[in-house]
């Protein structure tokens, strides 16, 4: 069932077949408009994001910097030991009991707790803020402003208008949110395990003045979620389904909260057919790029879709959205940019400028970027894999 595609009406399906020149004609004008000081589609009164989802970034640089530079020893061995998690997978239970134990789920979340708490500081020193590598939109547009554009792709397939209620899940540090209220004045709701990244979301959009919009912590493995019965006009989440240990009771839950009619958007990693788990170069591969990426499961386009047919949906579009179908010339970028990082780090640690730890983290950090742009290129795997679903009106 992978690679289908509903026809959907014209302004939704346009980005669908819109030719790589088309999308760097939008990411063009994106940056004559920023330039302008003007929004394209920013509702009136609010704050004009395009150009960056985080207005005074080196702010944020630092803030994260000051973060990482006075974590506690057990915050980092927290960190490190998360990582045993990326080894195992949820469909194999035998094996997540004998390394995690019976409460296998509990452990999980706190080590999620513990990887991400470190990890969304560690990307807001680069161009990957919002801790995802975008779906390869536009070859003139840097890393984050193709996250503009996958972002603003979203909010036209789910159709969202100012005033919707739109549920965000695995939300983060609430960067996507903030730019889904400023493009279309849709009310966020975020929901994410860190209360951290809770914390950090509240303020920003606070600061920004996105009053509306709420996030709220919760491991969404741990259902009911919190929201009564069709409580929202649209659904989005941008690659967090690895993490869920039953995607058909997530996705039932996910249609009981959305309104009959909504429309949903998942951009996640998936494997191909192509990945042979028997090829013992696909299986190294795949044991190097899991914990890269942050991959507990390891679905399918037929898995996903299946589930979400299963929970009541219908599957509209299920595609890759990358250009050509590559992520690697971005994955290269934030690969070339943090090994830079990684230069200047190592030399102001031996200087004794910045503490032991940072060696540590960064080393993890760019282990095994340039496989995953090998299983990219291979056609193995994908994180920009697109579906759009639609709970029926009855």
């Amino acid at each position: 069932m992978a690679e289908t595609q509903v026809v959907l009406p014209s302004h939704q399906s346009g980005r669908s077949s819109e030719s790589s020149s088309s999308l760097d004609a939008i990411a063009n004008e994106k940056q004559k408009l920023a330039a302008a000081g003007l929004s394209q589609a920013k509702p009136q009164g609010l704050p004009d994001l395009r150009n960056s989802a985080s207005p005074k970034r080196w702010k944020t640089f630092w803030k994260s910097f000051r973060y990482l530079q006075h974590l506690t020893p057990k915050q980092v061995d927290d960190f490190m030991a998360s990582y045993v998690i990326y080894n195992l997978d949820w469909s194999d239970e035998k094996q997540m009991v004998e390394v995690l134990g019976p409460d296998y789920q509990t452990k999980v979340g706190d080590c999620l707790q513990a990887y991400y708490g470190v990890l969304n500081h560690l990307c807001a020193l680069g161009d990957v803020e919002k801790m995802y590598i975008p779906p390869f939109m536009s070859s003139k547009a840097t890393v984050r402003e193709n996250q503009l554009l996958y972002e603003e792709s979203i909010a036209q397939d789910i159709g969202l208008k100012a005033g919707d209620r739109v549920l965000d899940l695995g939300c983060g540090r609430g960067r996507v949110a903030a730019h889904m209220t400023q493009y279309s004045g849709a009310q966020v709701t975020g929901l994410n395990i860190d209360p951290n990244q809770v914390a950090q979301a509240k303020s920003f959009n606070e600061q920004l003045g996105f009053t509306s919009n709420a996030f709220v912590v919760q491991d969404f493995n741990n259902l009911p979620l919190p929201f009564t019965e069709n409580s929202f006009d649209a659904f989005y989440q941008i690659q967090a389904l690895s993490l869920c240990k039953d995607l058909t009771a997530l996705f039932r839950e996910i249609h009981r909260v959305v309104k009959p009619g909504a429309r949903i958007s998942l951009l996640d990693w998936v494997s191909f057919p192509s990945y042979e788990p028997s090829n013992a170069e696909h299986a190294e591969l795949m044991r190097r790029v899991k914990p890269l990426i942050g991959a507990v499961g390891t679905p399918t386009p037929e898995i996903l879709e299946t589930a979400l047919m299963d929970a009541g949906f219908m599957v509209l579009r299920s595609d890759n959205a990358s250009v050509g179908g590559l992520q690697a010339p971005l994955i290269d970028k934030v690969d070339l940019y943090f090994r830079s990082m990684r230069q200047v780090i190592l030399g102001l640690v031996k200087t004794h400028v910045l503490p032991r730890h940072f060696k540590t983290l960064i080393n993890r950090l760019c282990l095994d970027g340039q496989a995953f742009v090998k299983m990219d290129k291979m056609r193995l795997i994908t994180t920009s894999y697109r579906i759009i679903a639609q709970k029926p009106l009855q």
